[in-house]
């Protein structure tokens, strides 16, 4: 397959968990560097992904960075596990838990009750765990410090939100959004809705806009292609 990085691609990329963004984003430039001699040649993505979180990066180069904003700009389709019972300060498991409670009495009619509260516009607070910017620095290096953060509200629009695995205290759904919505606040935000807490445990971009996870590449698989040999990611 032939790619014309300079001119400018759209790399759909299946991220893999514990990988930043930029990680993708640094790993693709240096092969391109390396391996296509595009010394300087630029690279971005559209769309943040948690590095706990995997699923779909669509990563620009060359003259196709200028279309970033454009696609960030689309809505967004994520699948995810959460669980009830506990609270962290990142809202996933990040860090350690600092809250518990009991899930009796949690029923079916308390979740759905819990889910329409989210349907639509709503209000959102980004998580203190967030690369959101304060002062030139990520909201996340401070809260790691244990430093006060304020961040302001946003108003987000939730266009879908289903609960498609019930088996407490785990709870599967499905989420389709605007851009800047943090799954993870509405997470929490769902827990406290039920008057408990709740934690995200995995979560998987699948959709942004009509690019689907299903046409990404893996990171081993755009390796091969950009330097055409087999060699594993490490």
């Amino acid at each position: 397959m032939s790619f014309d990085f300079e001119s400018g691609e759209l790399l759909l990329i299946d991220k893999p968990a514990t990988w930043t963004s930029f990680d993708v984003v640094n790993f693709l430039r240096a092969l391109m560097k390396r391996f296509r001699k595009l010394s300087g040649l630029k690279v971005g993505h559209a769309g943040t992904l948690d590095p706990l979180a995997t699923g779909l990066l669509l990563v620009c180069t060359g003259k196709m960075t200028k279309q970033i904003q454009h696609l960030q700009d689309m809505d967004k389709t994520y699948t995810g596990t959460m669980r009830l019972g506990f609270t962290t300060p990142s809202f996933d498991l990040e860090t350690e838990a600092d809250g518990h409670f009991s899930t009796e009495g949690i029923d079916m009619a308390r979740l759905e009750n819990a889910r329409k509260q989210f349907l639509g516009a709503i209000e959102q607070y980004p998580p203190v765990y967030s690369a959101i910017k304060i002062d030139g620095k990520r909201a996340f290096n401070y809260a790691r410090k244990n430093k006060e953060v304020k961040l302001e509200s946003r108003m987000v629009e939730i266009h879908a939100f289903e609960l498609t695995r019930i088996e407490l205290p785990e709870v599967d759904f499905k989420v389709v959004c605007s851009k800047g919505t943090y799954i993870r606040s509405l997470v929490n935000d769902f827990g406290k809705a039920l008057e408990n807490g709740a934690t995200m445990t995995a979560l998987r971009r699948t959709h942004i806009g009509n690019y689907s996870v299903e046409e990404a590449w893996s990171l081993e698989s755009i390796k091969q292609v950009i330097i055409g040999t087999d060699i594993s990611v490490e």
